[in-house]
């Protein structure tokens, strides 16, 4: 049995802008490759909203309606634990699809989200904390799906399932979460962590990762299949392989990445500034032009430097001049002036090697010199005070309210 892996098509992303159909031509990119399955697997975020536009649906559903026009490859349906609607059983006389919802796609528990909706409509069945059981020339497949919860959940929701792997089949799990250490975010810490993944599945498939990857954890494969489309726009996705992972159950067992070839490239270049910056950004844009694209290709430019070394209108200049053949984005991190002195002072102090609480006292004295206040009372006082958690005492002393030996007068 061949069953293709795709997840997070992102449908909608960067809506009205020179980027709005990329989601679109990937997503169809991939399908297409993967129609000659048993089994198309989806592991959430097929959209990137969780009410997306008119335009979003009928634009997605074009895409999503491409393997029921495919012939059944002979797969059959052995089982399922929840009940299945009468459309999805019909849609197994052509190439099945089975999907999470993701992050981008969860509502609350009294709303249908969009892939429920999706399975109203006999395109796709959806799985959350339920295990469906395919079969094809003896080979049988258990998929057991969990779709996107908030992190702080996961865990808890994974085991109050308890998925077991089922007997005489290939056990295939598949989330849609952050796995310690695979982390897609550090504002939503993961409570699921390789070592808690439940045990004897021969495949653990992951969404939300947006980086394709295989690991192996113990006896079992974990694969992320990443993202059809470059969301994030930062150095972890530059260069990073977009497609989707085809698998092969037989005598052996054979996992194959299916790489999309006409996705939008993504460069991520740091430059710290030396010398003309509009000469370094100019050589750097040339060299990456020089490869030759089908679309024009994204480049994210990160400027370390001084202020006063960096132009807006050099930018600027270079945004338009190669607007027709890239899309050339710039962030900045640069030393302005105070910073450059703060840095200066802070490394003064660590060249003199004092205590850490004379470098408290310094660093102190030096704000309160900057808001006028470095004369009205000691300082080593002052300090004293706010490391014995005195801060009140110290605010009060601050606005003159209350009188401090050597200080105030």
């Amino acid at each position: 049995m061949r069953i293709s892996i795709l997840s997070d098509f992102h449908f909608g992303f960067a809506h009205s802008s020179e980027l709005e159909n990329d989601s679109f031509d990937n997503a169809e990119e991939a399908i297409q490759k993967a129609l000659d399955s048993d089994l198309i697997l989806i592991a959430g975020d097929i959209f990137d909203s969780r009410l997306p536009k008119t335009s979003t649906w009928a634009k997605a559903i074009k895409i999503l309606v491409k393997p029921l026009i495919q012939e059944s490859t002979g797969v059959k349906l052995v089982s399922c634990t929840k009940e299945l609607k009468e459309i999805s059983k019909r849609t197994l006389n052509h190439l099945p699809v089975v999907a999470l919802h993701g992050t981008h796609e969860r509502r609350s528990k009294s709303e249908a989200n969009v892939i429920e909706a999706l399975e109203h409509a006999g395109i796709l069945i959806h799985l959350h904390c339920q295990t469906i059981v395919f079969e094809k020339d003896g080979v049988k497949v258990a998929v057991h799906g969990m779709s996107g919860v908030p992190e702080r959940y996961a865990k808890d929701v994974m085991y109050e399932w308890g998925p077991l792997p089922l007997p005489d089949c290939f056990n295939i799990m598949m989330l849609h979460q952050s796995i310690d250490p695979f982390v897609y975010s550090p504002l939503e810490p993961p409570t699921i962590t390789t070592s808690n993944l439940p045990k004897g599945f021969d495949l653990i498939v992951d969404g939300h990762i947006h980086s394709s990857g295989q690991e192996k954890i113990g006896n079992t494969q974990l694969i992320f299949p990443g993202s059809t489309v470059v969301t994030q726009l930062e150095k972890n996705e530059a260069g990073a392989r977009k497609g989707f992972y085809q698998v092969e159950i037989d005598e052996d067992i054979k996992i194959n990445f299916i790489p999309l070839e006409n996705n939008r490239k993504f460069f991520y270049e740091e430059i710290k500034v030396e010398g003309s910056l509009r000469e370094q950004i100019k050589n750097i844009i040339l060299k990456i032009l020089d490869k030759g694209f089908s679309k024009s290709p994204i480049i994210k430019f990160k400027i370390i430097g001084k202020e006063t070394d960096v132009l807006d209108q050099d930018l600027r200049d270079l945004q338009n001049k190669y607007s027709d053949i890239a899309l050339i984005i710039f962030t900045k991190e640069l030393e302005t002036p105070e910073m450059i002195q703060k840095i200066e002072f802070l490394r003064n102090l660590r060249e003199q090697k004092l205590s850490v609480e004379e470098i408290g006292v310094e660093v102190l004295k030096k704000n309160l010199d900057s808001l006028n206040f470095g004369q009205t009372f000691d300082c080593e006082e002052m300090f004293d005070l706010l490391s014995e958690n005195n801060s009140e005492k110290a605010f009060n002393i601050l606005i003159g309210e209350q009188k401090i030996l050597g200080g105030l007068i």
